[in-house]
């Protein structure tokens, strides 16, 4: 499914997913490098969308995923909730521009 692989073995790069995954909906907003917020888009609808899905075989499966039980917990009662009526589209990268140290291209992801 991930066609970008950023230079990192499978299981790397999953745990990377997971930790990118869980800050965002911890924190709703973070920054990263474009590629990965773009990776990570898909991940965190798809953990929404289980969210609005509220039952227990759906939290066992966001479980798998997001390690921080007050994360699992945050996603089913507030931002599964927040987005009940809307069907998909939960995220929104926006680009600022270019990292100091490395000029790697940067964005923003958020919860929209």
């Amino acid at each position: 499914m991930n066609l970008r692989r950023l230079g990192r073995p499978a299981g790397h790069r999953k745990a990377l997913f997971r930790n990118l995954v869980t800050e965002l909906i911890r924190h709703e907003k973070i920054t990263t490098t474009e590629t990965k917020a773009k990776e990570i888009r898909a991940l965190a609808e798809k953990m929404i969308t289980l969210g609005k899905q509220g039952d227990l075989s759906a939290r066992r499966e966001v479980a798998k995923v997001i390690m921080d039980k007050a994360v699992v917990k945050k996603l089913f009662d507030e931002v599964a909730t927040r987005y009940a009526d809307r069907n998909g589209g939960y995220t929104r990268v926006v680009r600022i521009g270019p990292r100091r140290g490395d000029a790697a291209p940067m964005a923003v992801i958020e919860l929209v």
